[in-house]
């Protein structure tokens, strides 16, 4: 009952909080590894641009056995993180994609989608992950970096995501921050929860300043 209700009680990643407004928090993240997975979701059942949480979630077995070499199950751990960028449209090319991309394949454009799922912090190093069976799902390490975070409740919809989007850009040029990429959409809970108790944020990467 309490994840239907919003409780969170598995690991999330660690950071240091930098400042804390009325409006948003400035969090320098701690380095981590992730499982991640990159697709179009009109290639997915029913066209779900969340279709890589299943692939995902059997990686680490969430449901069923692990979906990797050793097989070993691994805690799950929150918030899911995906994104979205929009970047020059190449036609007749396979995309490079990092986290989302729209790009074109001869006249049709498609959207991909980047999920990850952070992994628990016994693990530091890649190699240290066992090795996925699906070849799409990728183990990779991420850096440490500062981040702008806004958090809200409810459905994290595109619209929704868009509006928080541009109110917490404006917040952070306002106040001297310098956006160095794309935002971060972090979602908390799982589908049942029930949308007043969802915990969403929308992150946005900074470089930290010493005079903020």
């Amino acid at each position: 009952m309490g994840m239907v209700f919003g409780k969170i009680c598995v690991e999330t990643p660690k950071f240091q909080l930098i400042k804390s407004t009325a409006e948003y928090e400035i969090r320098k993240y701690s380095p981590s590894v992730v499982a991640q997975i990159t697709y179009d979701p009109s290639q997915m059942k029913g066209g779900d641009k969340d279709g890589g949480f299943m692939v995902l979630a059997s990686y680490i077995g969430v449901i069923g056995q692990p979906q990797n070499t050793k097989p070993e199950k691994i805690a799950m751990t929150t918030p899911v993180i995906t994104s979205s960028t929009n970047s020059e449209k190449i036609a007749m090319t396979t995309p490079v994609v990092t986290k989302s991309t729209s790009t074109t394949t001869g006249e049709a454009e498609k959207k991909l989608v980047t999920m990850q799922f952070v992994l628990p912090s016994k693990y530091t190093k890649a190699e240290e992950a066992p090795k996925p069976v699906d070849e799409r799902v990728v183990i990779k390490e991420e850096d440490g970096k500062t981040y702008g975070v806004m958090r809200f409740s409810g459905n994290a919809t595109d619209s929704v995501v868009a509006q928080k989007v541009e109110k917490l850009k404006k917040s952070l040029e306002r106040d001297g921050y310098k956006i160095i990429g794309d935002f971060l959409l972090a979602r908390y809970n799982p589908p049942w929860t029930l949308p007043p108790f969802r915990t969403n944020e929308i992150m946005i990467p900074l470089e930290l300043v010493e005079n903020n």
